[in-house]
């Protein structure tokens, strides 16, 4: 009506009217009546944006790589983006006169391009396809400090590498590569395995052996000590027959000295009877032995009479003719000679 708008816009946006070639009200969330032919409506958006994105770049060994991923970004400075860009709108926040606003983000792209290619070209393939959260890293903290986006009036919030993928080619020789590389893996690791039982089965088997020599050595040290033992018990078996023996002799010297004594008293006793005798003797030493025998047969047995008598008889058989003797008196001299038996 007569040309006059009403505008209402988001917090999130940023508006600018001109009048007449001048400012008249600038703020956030504004709502307001507008002469429209004589006024520019300008919005600027100031809430955060994400922005994908995908582009091609070659590694440090030239093989092409597909960068893909979003960053997140922030007008902080709407006033100086709608100084260099075209964000005037018809009527509505969001109808854009010209297709600046998309400028914008295209611009974004591609510094992010340039940066995101200085840190690819200096790894190689099999590093960069690695690398996409440290190269991430890196381009958000340059472009945090980039002095092109302060002059945009836009700060970067953060930026996501969601993948570095090379072509589909190159993609299925390092699969088969590292295909090639996991079964070597495997093999390699059965075959550690298989190292790792023969070296439990040697180990198991060294202890069985060291446990075999432990119990040897046991068992000879337990049969030296038997041996020293029985060393120890023939030293001193043998001590005490060295001892019983030494007693033995020190006996026998004793017994020795004990017979030679006993020898000489018996000689001396044998001496004094021979001399006791001797001088008993001395005074028969001069009588007729016949005087000495008669003397004899008078205390003595009467059949040692008789045969004292037949002695004599044959001491003097040649002087004698006939000679009779009698039963009688052999019968004499038996019955006699058994009286003493039957008594």
């Amino acid at each position: 009506m007569l040309g006059i708008q009403y505008i209402k816009a988001n917090p999130t946006h940023y508006v600018i009217h001109f009048a007449g070639g001048k400012k008249r009200r600038a703020g956030t969330g504004l709502s307001f009546f507008y002469y429209k032919p004589t006024s520019s409506i300008v919005v600027v958006p100031v809430n955060s944006a994400d922005v994908p994105f995908i582009f091609n770049e070659l590694s440090q060994d030239y093989q092409p790589l597909t960068v893909q991923g979003e960053f997140t970004y922030r007008i902080f400075n709407p006033e100086l983006v709608a100084s260099l860009l075209n964000y005037t709108v018809d009527n509505l926040p969001t109808r854009y006169l010209s297709e600046d606003p998309q400028k914008l983000s295209q611009r974004l792209i591609n510094l992010l391009q340039v940066m995101v290619r200085a840190e690819v070209q200096r790894l190689s393939l099999r590093d960069v396809i690695k690398a996409s959260e440290a190269v991430a890293s890196i381009v958000l903290e340059k472009m945090r400090g980039s002095e092109s986006l302060k002059s945009l009036g836009v700060e970067v919030m953060a930026l996501a590498i969601q993948a570095i993928r090379p072509v589909p080619e190159v993609a299925r020789a390092l699969e088969s590569e590292a295909r090639e590389e996991f079964m070597r893996r495997a093999d390699q690791a059965i075959y550690d395995r298989r190292n790792a039982s023969v070296e439990q089965e040697r180990r198991i088997k060294e202890n069985e052996l060291s446990t075999e020599i432990t119990i040897e050595e046991k068992k000879r040290q337990i049969r030296e000590t038997k041996v020293e033992a029985d060393l120890v018990v023939e030293k001193k078996q043998q001590e005490v027959r060295q001892a019983q023996l030494s007693g033995q002799i020190v006996l026998e010297t004793e017994r020795k000295q004990l017979v030679s004594v006993r020898t000489e008293n018996a000689r001396v006793e044998a001496d004094s009877q021979a001399y006791a005798m001797e001088a008993s003797l001395r005074t028969f030493k001069g009588i007729d032995p016949s005087v000495l025998q008669m003397l004899a047969v008078q205390t003595t047995d009467p059949r040692l009479m008789v045969s004292l008598a037949m002695k004599e008889l044959a001491q003097n058989a040649s002087k004698i003719g006939n000679l009779n003797i009698s039963p009688e008196l052999l019968q004499l001299l038996m019955e006699e000679k058994k009286q003493p038996a039957d008594k």
